[in-house]
């Protein structure tokens, strides 16, 4: 366990090191030739330059306009942030607060199907912790490795971003990986003792998590570069680990559970194509197949939509099927504002309301995810 542990711990480390400080050259990702850095003090300044899929120049900007943006969206991690001096303020940005909750509601879920939960203080802090897991520390992770690595994609999509504006350096990005890793399977492997598993499966569940979100992010896998197979990975991420995780401590991991989470992941794809439409133009650039780049934006507006929906009225026929009427309309009764929502906001312009159409809709469908999560329990 150390061991594998020890080595994912290993190849984090040498695959985000950059050369030493007399070289101005260091790695990218697949498609682009070496970025350009310059260094003054402990600041960082990333200029993303030729790629293989098209020759394109791009400079990231010292800063953002500090008077356009927001603090609120600073520290949730989001477009329109303000431009932050403060390195902690810095630190909770990378880790994109805004991005936590689905995990943490994922744990709530997995609890709820196990059926063993019970509203006692030990049953709770236990929760709590699995949710620090999950959220702010291995979803922080996760976020974190990502925008190290999409650094000179974000100089062309979004050039204020912490590590493209230099806001961070390196060292500090390379610290906050490995503590937010590290703080993430520390927990993991408290639970298990806690919990009283002959078999660490917190521990492995969270290092199976980390190593799906290394593979996301980094060559040479670099799985979001394919659109289908990254999306996937991703919406994995958000439903089946956090859902297995809070079943796997209050209760026991099934097969059952398994095939229907991956499942409802699928819905998950359909949420993660909603991200990718305000990337087409970097991802363009850089050679990366998001589907929306590989399909056209009409097209890839479609497969989201019916990603999401299509995989919740299949869980709806399941629970039917499996005698749990109620649960199925409930289920239903939640499918029809997201299509609503999809129909006013996402189908007419996906880049100029996702944010509107993700706060509008999604609630409905973590809603349904705990709906699907009782009906399991029963």
């Amino acid at each position: 366990m150390a061991t594998m542990a020890s080595s994912l711990l290993n190849t984090v480390s040498s695959s985000i090191r950059l050369s030493n400080s007399n070289s101005n050259r260091c790695r990218t990702l697949p498609m682009a030739t070496p970025i350009s850095l310059s260094r003054s003090r402990r600041r960082l300044t990333i200029r993303a330059t030729e790629t293989d899929a098209n020759e394109v120049k791009a400079k990231a900007p010292e800063k953002a306009p500090a008077a356009s943006g927001s603090g609120f969206n600073q520290i949730l991690g989001i477009k329109g942030a303000k431009q932050e001096t403060d390195m902690w303020k810095i630190r909770v940005q990378l880790t994109k607060p805004v991005t936590w909750p689905p995990l943490i509601w994922g744990v709530v879920c997995g609890a709820a199907a196990s059926g063993n939960f019970h509203w006692t203080v030990e049953d709770v802090a236990k929760s709590i912790v699995c949710m620090m897991m999950s959220g702010p520390f291995l979803t922080g992770y996760t976020q974190t490795i990502n925008d190290w690595y999409d650094r000179d994609i974000d100089a062309i999509n979004e050039p204020y971003r912490p590590i493209p504006s230099g806001a961070i350096s390196e060292q500090e990005v390379i610290t906050q990986v490995w503590v937010l890793l590290l703080g993430g399977l520390g927990l993991a492997g408290i639970l298990d003792v806690w919990a009283g598993h002959d078999f660490p499966i917190m521990f492995y569940l969270a290092l199976g998590g980390s190593f799906i979100s290394y593979i996301y992010s980094a060559p040479p896998l670099k799985l979001k570069q394919n659109g289908w197979l990254g999306n996937f990975a991703l919406g994995a991420s958000y439903i089946s680990l956090p859902w297995w995780a809070g079943q796997a401590l209050f209760g026991t991991l099934t097969p059952d559970i398994i095939v229907l989470t991956l499942l409802y992941s699928t819905a998950g794809l359909g949420i993660a194509i909603v991200n990718d439409f305000k990337s087409v133009e970097g991802d363009r650039k850089m050679g990366l197949q998001s589907l929306p780049v590989a399909f056209g934006e009409e097209t890839a507006k479609w497969i989201c939509v019916g990603a999401i929906d299509i995989t919740q009225l299949s869980i709806a026929g399941y629970l039917l099927g499996a005698g749990k009427p109620y649960y199925a309309l409930a289920l239903l009764g939640l499918i029809a504002p997201q299509v609503f929502f999809q129909f006013k906001y996402f189908l007419k312009d996906p880049v100029k309301y996702d944010v509107k159409y993700q706060a509008s809709a999604q609630p409905f469908l973590i809603l349904g995810l705990l709906v699907t999560a009782l009906a399991t329990s029963h």
